[in-house]
């Protein structure tokens, strides 16, 4: 790092300017795609609602109009820029702490479980500011009409009828769906990026921040892909599990029911248009975390 970038790296306002990216990277991001998070949700739900996509959209926007596109995208901004603030910022801290518990050498040998680690760690914390908004998010997207009109309309009714444990009921699933998504995620995008500029003829540092963004947003978005395979089944689950309307059995026999209805085929119901929308919005998110990085003086991700 040049001794001309405003943020002094690893201090913690450096830890804090990248959490801001994740918000800006994850929230809109997330918010932008809720047309097509919405009919996947709902094909995921009951499969015989809609025969494709195409007719999701239309079906949605012919009975509930343009609004009605956009169910669910309070609780989206509001849920997934919370997570992104936890899963950039403390990737960044704990690739930096754990990079430092085991020296330099270890670092370098050991790089993807190092990306793998810190991802899984900042996940396991970020999911847990999500899940109240993802609750509330797909409760709302997988009824007709809505569950609830707005955030706080469906706050109150899930406390009212659940209590806490209706907005964390799905925490497991969420872990289940989102760790292994992240740790790819990371892990993946990280290494892509090395590969990419290993076959470049210059080092990264050499090439404009156009460049090196749009080298960003390609990892992203190949990493994006194999989130989407890789975490699918419990997204699947996640959905089902909050639609379910009985709050007494637990978690493992709630799983147990709705795989017993769908089977193994069930799990992947919705890829194709999962695969899509992760891969852009993994390269989107990409592209504008190391946008902002570089906008307050701060190098790139990737090396």
């Amino acid at each position: 790092m040049g001794n001309d970038n405003k943020i002094e790296l690893f201090t913690p306002k450096y830890f804090g300017a990248c959490t801001i990216g994740g918000i800006l990277a994850c929230g809109p991001t997330h918010s932008a795609v809720t047309p097509l998070d919405l009919i996947k949700c709902r094909r995921q739900v009951s499969s015989a609602l809609y025969k494709s996509n195409l007719e999701g959209l239309k079906t949605i926007l012919k009975g509930e109009g343009i609004k009605g596109i956009f169910t669910g995208f309070g609780a989206t901004a509001i849920g997934y820029s919370l997570q992104g603030a936890g899963k950039y910022g403390f990737y960044e801290f704990f690739k930096y702490n754990y990079s430092n518990l085991i020296g330099k050498e270890l670092s370098e040998k050991y790089k993807t479980t190092l990306y793998l680690s810190a991802s899984a760690s900042a996940e396991f914390l970020a999911d847990i500011f999500l899940c109240p908004f993802e609750s509330i998010k797909v409760k709302t997207q997988t009824s007709i009409p809505p569950f609830a009109n707005n955030v706080v309309d469906g706050f109150n009714k899930i406390m009212k009828s659940e209590g806490v444990y209706g907005f964390y009921k799905g925490l497991y699933p969420l872990w289940f769906r989102q760790i292994p998504y992240t740790m790819v995620k990371f892990a993946t995008f990280e290494r892509v990026v090395e590969l990419i500029y290993s076959y470049l003829p210059k080092k990264k540092s050499e090439y404009s921040l156009g460049t090196q963004t749009g080298v960003s947003f390609l990892g992203g978005y190949i990493a994006g892909i194999f989130c989407a395979i890789v975490s699918h089944p419990a997204d699947v689950m996640v959905s089902k599990i909050n639609n379910e309307k009985s709050s007494n059995e637990s978690t493992a026999n709630v799983v147990k029911k709705i795989y017993g209805k769908i089977g193994f085929v069930g799990l992947w119901n919705g890829l194709p248009i999962r695969i899509v929308m992760i891969g852009t919005l993994t390269g989107l998110q990409w592209l504008i975390y190391d946008s902002f990085k570089a906008a307050v003086g701060l190098p790139t991700s990737g090396h």
